[in-house]
């Protein structure tokens, strides 16, 4: 972004439109806006971490609300009893390419495996 301010961190702030499915003080979840599997919602975390690698023993609690609310979205979206998949890519090898901790819910279809 052209202030140097994280995209998600725009989107949790109302300042970039998004397709909000979940949202609560701590977490917003949004779809993806290309997905990759016909529900693809990307859970995050409304305070800025640039990636599972700045998670610190103290983000416990933040942890088991971004959790809980990755079960919400399954059971709006329709997948919780068919299956999803939740993927958190981190730093460039691992294909993160928005430096905001964020989970990918991934479900409507079946997930073959290995992804790639």
């Amino acid at each position: 972004m052209a202030d140097g301010r994280c995209m998600f961190c725009a989107i949790a702030d109302g300042e970039l439109p998004s397709t909000v499915v979940y949202e609560d003080d701590e977490v917003l979840a949004f779809r993806d806006i290309a997905p990759r599997a016909p529900v693809h919602v990307l859970v995050v975390p409304r305070r800025h971490l640039a990636s599972v690698m700045d998670v610190a023993d103290g983000e416990g609690p933040l942890l088991a609300r971004i959790f809980a609310a990755i079960g919400e979205v399954a059971r709006r979206e329709g997948v919780a009893d068919s299956g999803f998949r939740v993927v958190s890519n981190a730093g460039r090898n691992g294909g993160q390419t928005v430096a905001h901790l964020h989970f990918h819910v991934l479900g409507g279809r079946f997930m073959t495996w290995p992804p790639g």
